[in-house]
């Protein structure tokens, strides 16, 4: 259906007031992260881009910068490794799982992936207790930070709905040309999932580099602490400098923008492709 060229400006309209009201937080951030702590938490005030400078940036680096304290950037490499393993990991683990679920024909595979949808209505906080018990002898290490979260229900489900609506005459083609289960998957069906990987790929790392409740279980040992432990700890000290605090969350979120700014556009040709098919 044609829009309107008047259609077309009003929903351009309100998808731009939206974007501007979602974006608002994160630029009260930034500028916060500019000003001195007595002039961050001012109200609407806080917009305006006064007496900016770096100088919370360089007070934060300068706070973690000792073996008592931990340093900053040992603090980032740690949640960077983990975010990879599970990122990477993930994809590889979840994607030839949801394979197997959808385009390979075994006894019990509709059984196993309603076990998978049932997987994803279990909450963490469910079985953080459980697992916590479990590994209590891993604790201050940085594998079991990571290995816990590589197989996940929901990027499982994911993979597999993308890969049901592959047509199943391109594999029949690579069956004839004497192509096999793997090499199928890896020469066909993953240069074909572009879209689908982009968006795991930025989900699994949202949720990695965001994670908090298991690294408060399982470590206590700063040379394992992932940034987003640590900013809570920051954040605790007395008294706050909010504007230091808004700086740590300017340099925790970056490493989010790099990350959807490379997976971008096959993220959007997802969502465009699933749109359409909608």
């Amino acid at each position: 259906m044609t829009r309107t060229p008047l259609r077309r400006f009003l929903d351009y309209a309100v998808l731009s007031v939206l974007a501007f009201v979602f974006a608002l937080p994160v630029l009260y951030l930034f500028l916060g992260s500019l000003k001195p702590s007595d002039q961050v938490l001012d109200g609407l005030s806080g917009f305006l881009p006064t007496h900016l400078s770096f100088d919370n940036y360089t007070a934060v680096l300068n706070s973690f910068d000792s073996d008592s304290t931990g340093y900053f950037w040992r603090f980032m490499g740690v949640s960077l490794l983990l975010a990879t393993v599970v990122v990477f990991g993930g994809l590889i683990v979840n994607s030839m799982a949801a394979y197997g679920l959808s385009r390979l024909r075994w006894r019990g595979r509709d059984a196993v992936f309603a076990l998978v949808l049932l997987l994803m209505l279990v909450p963490f906080e469910a079985v953080a207790v459980p697992l916590f018990y479990m590994f209590n002898d891993q604790r201050d290490t940085l594998y079991i930070q990571a290995i816990p979260f590589i197989a996940h229900a929901f990027s499982v489900y994911q993979f597999a709905t993308f890969f049901r609506a592959i047509p199943p005459s391109i594999e029949e083609a690579a069956r004839l040309d004497g192509a096999g289960p793997w090499r199928t998957f890896f020469a066909i069906i993953v240069p074909m999932s572009k879209p689908v990987f982009a968006s795991v790929a930025i989900l699994t790392f949202l949720t990695q580099w965001g994670s908090f409740l298991w690294p408060v279980l399982m470590v206590s040992d700063p040379s394992v602490r992932p940034l987003p432990l640590q900013i809570s700890v920051f954040q605790g000290q007395q008294p706050v400098d909010w504007g230091q605090v808004l700086a740590f969350g300017v340099l925790l979120i970056l490493p989010v923008l790099v990350v959807f700014a490379f997976f971008q556009r096959w993220f959007v040709q997802g969502v465009a492709s699933s749109a359409v098919k909608g």
